[in-house]
């Protein structure tokens, strides 16, 4: 085979479990890839090369070791690994060794995994960017916080890379850079071993360039193996385009995707594919989201302002601020609200639909480097702990991709995947990466 960077990583794993190809010839292209594009991408902070060459010979000796055996992947660099320095994004881990992997990439080494290296993330995975660019166009931003992992897949210098969402981290960028982002339900994934921005938000996921491969990701990384087999739809589904109540912030391009993407999904839809109303309680989803991260973000970052605030962005700051500012009571109720409306939204799933279809960012990629983009229209589903996926369905004045966020209902993970297989099938993708 050649250009073996090209493969998605379910193709990868597929042609690596037959010996089909080895897994020292897949990194080698990785490598090669990344020396081709990385002085323009910077999606990287630090690589192990001859770590991961050495790795890969072992598992060319050895016997099939596992769902991922010879897949190089990326890192975001908000997990901690034992073998390569874990900077958070930030100057005040310059120097930060762990002694210990992070339990999912811990996962996917045991599942035969090669860890390639570290990728971008923006200031401990907030707001202040990193210096990645998109690769699909280098004047846009690749989005944030997850920029590196997703500017790596979309490049092809990984197949498989690691994120994290406590807002869009996931989504946004998979949008921008036109790939498959998938967070899963919260708590699907252990956080041990990540920086944490919020506990009741911060949700880890994957980047790949298809729905099968995202699956095998976080199949890898919950340790939840039968993830990596998508059943095929039985029965149709009922199926509702939300555009959210602040869907005034979308761009044209982010309208067309949604009727696109619900046009696509009317062939597997039970009785059509109708426009959704959520209860009243989601009214004010957004605002909740954001009570909450940052009053979590202001007490989770106590440390490094009492003792490195020099150090610390003045974006980061002016959040930490705004956290400080919110009153405990405040944040209380915050939390009330946000039990309250998803109840109201488990009943809906019960009673009215199975999978909703959503904007995943405002628009394409903006056309800066300095800033990552509105998260808007993920915060409310990550506050939900609903299980979230994006495909690329259009294209922006620009060229850009435009992406959906796929939602299903509490813990039905199998039921996303597998609707998001259906959806990639009838998908006409300008970027062709959503066959699955």
């Amino acid at each position: 085979m050649k250009n073996l960077a090209n493969l998605s990583a379910s193709q990868a794993a597929r042609a690596l479990a037959q010996r089909e190809i080895k897994a020292e010839d897949l990194l080698l292209d990785c490598l090669n890839q990344i020396g081709l594009r990385e002085n323009q991408v910077h999606a990287w902070v630090s690589l192990g090369k001859e770590h991961a060459i050495r790795t890969a010979q072992e598992l060319d000796r050895g016997a099939v070791q596992g769902i991922l055996h010879g897949l190089p992947i990326g890192v975001k660099d908000l997990f901690d690994t034992h073998d390569l320095p874990t900077n958070y994004g930030s100057p005040i881990y310059g120097n930060n060794h762990p002694v210990c992997d992070a339990v999912s990439v811990s996962l996917m080494r045991e599942a035969g995994a090669i860890v390639l290296g570290k990728t971008v993330t923006t200031e401990f995975a907030s707001f202040k960017p990193g210096p990645t660019c998109n690769p699909r166009n280098l004047d846009h931003t690749p989005g944030g916080s997850s920029s590196g992992s997703a500017a790596a897949v979309a490049d092809c210098m990984v197949p498989l890379a690691t994120g994290s969402q406590t807002a869009a981290s996931i989504i946004r960028p998979a949008s921008y850079c036109g790939v498959v982002g998938y967070k899963p339900s919260y708590g699907k994934i252990s956080i041990g071993g990540v920086k944490s921005l919020s506990v009741s938000l911060d949700t880890l996921g994957v980047f790949g360039r298809t729905v099968s491969d995202v699956a095998l990701g976080v199949a890898a990384m919950s340790a939840d193996h039968d993830l990596a087999k998508i059943d095929p739809l039985e029965h149709k589904v009922r199926i509702g385009i939300c555009r959210t109540p602040d869907f005034a912030m979308a761009q044209a391009e982010t309208a067309a995707a949604l009727s696109l993407a619900g046009f696509a999904a009317k062939s597997f839809a039970k009785d059509g594919v109708s426009e959704i109303t959520l209860p009243p309680s989601c009214a004010t989803l957004t605002e909740i989201q954001t009570t909450i991260m940052l009053f979590e973000m202001a007490k989770s970052f106590t440390f490094e302002k009492l003792n490195h605030l020099d150090q610390i962005s003045t974006t980061l700051q002016t959040i930490i601020q705004r956290g400080d500012a919110i009153k405990y009571s405040q944040y209380s109720e915050a939390l009330t609200q946000a039990w309250r409306a998803g109840a109201e939204l488990c009943q809906a799933f019960e009673d009215q639909f199975d999978i909703l279809i959503a904007p995943s960012a405002t628009g394409e990629a903006p056309h800066t480097i300095e800033q990552t983009g509105d998260p808007v229209f993920s915060r409310g589903w990550t506050l939900m702990g609903l299980p979230c996926i994006n495909l690329t369905v259009t294209s922006g004045p620009k060229g850009l991709p435009v992406g959906v966020t796929l939602v299903a209902g509490p813990r039905r993970d199998r039921l996303l995947l597998s609707v998001a297989h259906a959806l990639a099938q009838n998908l006409s993708d300008p970027l062709a990466l959503n066959q699955a």
